[in-house]
């Protein structure tokens, strides 16, 4: 790694092109790897050896722990330092909740270490590396998605979802559900749907609402590089984020789809710092929805938010300030009050913005990226939970938010200097 002044290095960028037609295979499969696990894991589970949850997360440390000695290797420079700072604040908060609760509670800090691992992955990629990721990626979603609309058994003659979850997680299927699908993704008589099939798809995820997460993180993709990939490829994402749209039955994806839709026209001209707004602003119309229907329940956007609403009002005292963590198994459906248990409300804060403020606002399409970015995230905690920080939907998420941010202009050392690898 040859360490330039400044103004050469500015000079040469345009060297960093030779870098598209070179395929960094670790990057690659690392990216690929945190959408693929789960899936590989139940066909092992199923077909070859029992597992366990310690595979699970086992599974999970080698991907991380290979990303940071590759973002080590790499170096930290000035523009990573967001990242880094963030990730070093987190261990902080979860050293003082563990203290304070005298438990070992890590589960925040490895959602941020997912974050950090897979933005520092997408810095350092290249465009056509970061394009075969999603493509791969992709066509591995819509290949399962196809075999489980054409075929349940012979899809859970693959991975069988509901033995691999009861022999990981000890989610032990109902007495119902003879299917072998996970239990969740059955859904019930009243709940949204287009009736393709008569269950909430899967694919590769073998649950449902990662696969309904994925499709924003296509939109995401979608509206960030839509420039500058080929026909085939937006035939192929368009195509899968179409059937998951349809057979996945989320209403909350289906809506975020048409925002991106219409926001690859207006984000560009929406100021980047305007992201930190946008939680308060969807807070405060939970707040008023709240108001207006405070008597709503049920699987639908009013329940939803009337539900996250009504934990937040009320939120134990203490909780804000770490020292209720036992209790933050109760609001896994309530991303929100979920954060303010798990990381206090400092750590929420740090997250806000990070979210809003890491991401690139330069050019249109960075500005299409973190907007989008900002609005997957407040929404989905607003009525969900924490399935977006899982790394089946981080991994690539964050994949593609640090390549835009870095893909245009060479990292700064921290004394200032330029760094462009030759």
């Amino acid at each position: 790694m040859a360490v330039l002044d400044q103004k050469a290095a500015f000079s040469m960028a345009g060297s960093a092109a030779s870098e598209v037609a070179r395929t960094d295979y670790l990057v690659l499969w690392l990216g690929l790897l945190s959408v693929l696990y789960n899936g590989i894991l139940a066909f092992i589970n199923h077909n070859i050896m029992p597992l366990s949850l310690t595979h699970v997360a086992a599974s999970e440390g080698l991907i991380m722990a290979s990303a940071i000695l590759y973002i080590l290797h790499k170096g930290i420079y000035e523009t990573d330092l967001p990242a880094f700072l963030f990730l070093l604040f987190t261990l902080v908060v979860t050293i003082y909740v563990s203290v304070l609760n005298r438990m070992l509670f890590v589960d925040h800090f490895r959602n941020v270490l997912i974050i950090f691992c897979f933005s520092g992955l997408g810095g350092w990629s290249n465009e056509k590396t970061m394009k075969l990721a999603f493509r791969w990626a992709s066509l591995a979603v819509m290949i399962f998605l196809i075999f489980e609309i054409v075929s349940v058994p012979f899809y859970v003659s693959i991975v069988h979802p509901s033995d691999y979850f009861a022999n990981t997680r000890g989610l032990l299927p109902l007495s119902y559900n003879t299917t072998g699908l996970f239990q969740n993704a059955l859904g019930f008589p009243e709940r949204f749907s287009f009736g393709i099939i008569d269950h909430r798809s899967s694919s590769i995820f073998l649950e449902q609402v990662s696969l309904a997460n994925f499709c924003g993180v296509i939109a995401i993709y979608l509206i960030s590089m839509w420039e500058r990939i080929g026909r085939w490829d937006r035939l192929l994402f368009v195509s899968t984020a179409v059937l998951i749209l349809v057979t996945n039955d989320t209403r909350t994806m289906l809506i975020f789809c048409f925002a991106c839709i219409v926001g690859y026209f207006v984000f560009p001209k929406i100021p980047r710092n305007f992201n930190l707004a946008l939680m308060p602003l969807i807070v405060a119309a939970g707040f008023l929805v709240y108001t207006l229907k405070p008597n709503a329940t049920g699987d639908n956007f009013t329940g939803r938010i009337n539900l996250t609403m009504k934990k937040i009002m009320e939120l134990d005292p203490l909780a804000i300030l770490g020292l209720s963590v036992d209790r933050v198994a109760e609001f896994a459906d309530s991303g929100y009050v979920y954060l303010i248990y798990a990381a206090t409300i400092f750590g929420v804060i740090a997250l806000w913005l990070f979210v809003c403020l890491f991401p690139a606002g330069r050019t249109a399409a960075q500005r299409r990226c973190a907007h989008s970015l900002s609005l997957f995230i407040f929404l989905n905690m607003m009525i969900g939970g924490t399935a977006v920080f899982s790394m089946k939907i981080a991994g690539l998420l964050w994949f593609v938010v640090g390549y835009m941010r870095f893909h245009d202009s060479p990292r700064i050392r921290q004394d200032g200097a330029a760094d462009v690898e030759s």
